[in-house]
């Protein structure tokens, strides 16, 4: 397990380089493919690309009498202790009760440096699939907090929205 250290680290070390155009749909399931990229810490210029899918399904909205649960299928212990602690300090953001999963997940090992792997990567990304892909720079031996932290600020960029169009169906 991950001290709190590791998870600050992970954190302040995990850099979305491309971003999806799309947000996180209000009124259905919301998939983006991602490549996370990151470099093994014990041997110079081995990069690992990890490339998947991450689903969130539609927000929810919840009564005060429910607490939000942030179900992580597939993810391991520290991903769990990670959405605790933002549970914790951030518990407004976390009131949607996403179901996140992580899907299709499937790493390749590349000997180059990893400024050369971002760059090839992020131009490699199809043009059927640039709206909803990421590629993200992360910390290896932490790279599910590096996923997560993605998908916090999918919901922070997608929050405002969602919270107008419920607005509109008059559901707030």
């Amino acid at each position: 397990m991950h001290s709190e250290d590791d998870l600050q680290y992970a954190l302040e070390n995990t850099k979305v380089i491309v971003s999806p155009e799309s947000r996180i749909q209000t009124f259905g399931a919301t998939s983006f493919h991602f490549y996370l990229i990151t470099e093994l810490m014990d041997t110079a210029n081995e990069i690992r690309i990890r490339d998947g899918r991450i689903q969130a399904d539609r927000p929810q909205i919840l009564t005060s009498e429910n607490i939000a649960k942030l179900t992580l299928e597939g993810f391991g212990e520290k991903a769990q202790k990670f959405a605790e602690m933002l549970q914790s300090r951030n518990a407004a953001l976390l009131k949607y009760g996403f179901q996140i999963r992580k899907d299709d997940l499937s790493e390749n090992l590349v000997h180059d440096s990893v400024q050369a792997v971002l760059d090839r990567v992020a131009n490699q990304v199809p043009e059927s699939l640039r709206s909803t892909s990421a590629v993200i720079h992360g910390v290896d031996e932490s790279w599910e907090i590096c996923l997560l932290k993605f998908t916090v600020e999918m919901i922070q960029h997608s929050a405002g929205r969602n919270i107008q169009d419920f607005r509109r169906k008059g559901l707030l």
